[in-house]
C-alpha cells in the first residue's frame, strides 16, 4: 500500500521539543520533495518547511526559522521535523506531503493547495502549560 504516515505529535510545554516523522511505504522518499504543513483550529493550512530531492536543501518559513529543522533518513525512508523552542502558536495538526519534485521548496510551502502526489493523515501537536 502506497502511503505517507506522520507520527510523533503530542502535548508539550512551551519551550519544549518534539520530533515529527513522515514515513513512506510503497515508494522511495528520496525521489520526492517533502513539505510540512500545519493547520491550527479555525485557520487555513500553512506551509512550515520543505526539503528538496534535488540537492537536499531545506527551506523554512519565517515563523519557524531557527527553531525547526527538517532532515531525511534514507535508510528509514523517513523525513523528520525537529521542533525546538515550541510556542503555543505552534499548536496545530501537522501534515507532510510528497511530490516527485517539479518546482522548488519555496513554491511548495507557499501553495498548500498544490496537487502533491501524496499526503499524510496528520499528527496533532499541542503546546500548552
Amino acid at each position: 500500500q502506497v502511503q505517507l504516515v506522520e507520527s510523533g505529535g503530542g502535548l508539550v510545554q512551551p519551550g519544549g521539543s518534539l520530533r515529527l516523522s513522515c514515513t513512506a511505504s510503497g515508494f522511495t522518499l528520496d525521489h520526492y520533495a517533502i513539505a510540512w504543513f500545519r493547520q491550527a483550529p479555525g485557520k487555513e493550512r500553512e506551509g512550515v518547511s520543505c526539503i528538496s530531492s534535488r540537492d537536499g536543501s531545506s527551506y523554512y518559513v519565517d515563523a519557524v526559522k531557527g527553531r525547526f529543522t527538517i532532515s531525511r533518513d534514507a535508510t528509514a525512508n523517513t523525513v523528520y521535523l525537529h521542533m525546538n523552542s515550541l510556542k503555543p502558536e505552534d499548536t496545530a495538526v501537522y501534515y507532510c506531503a510528497a511530490d516527485y519534485q517539479i518546482v522548488g521548496c519555496p513554491y511548495y510551502t507557499s501553495h498548500p493547495g498544490y496537487e502533491f502526489d501524496y499526503w499524510g493523515q496528520g499528527t496533532l501537536v499541542t503546546v500548552s502549560s
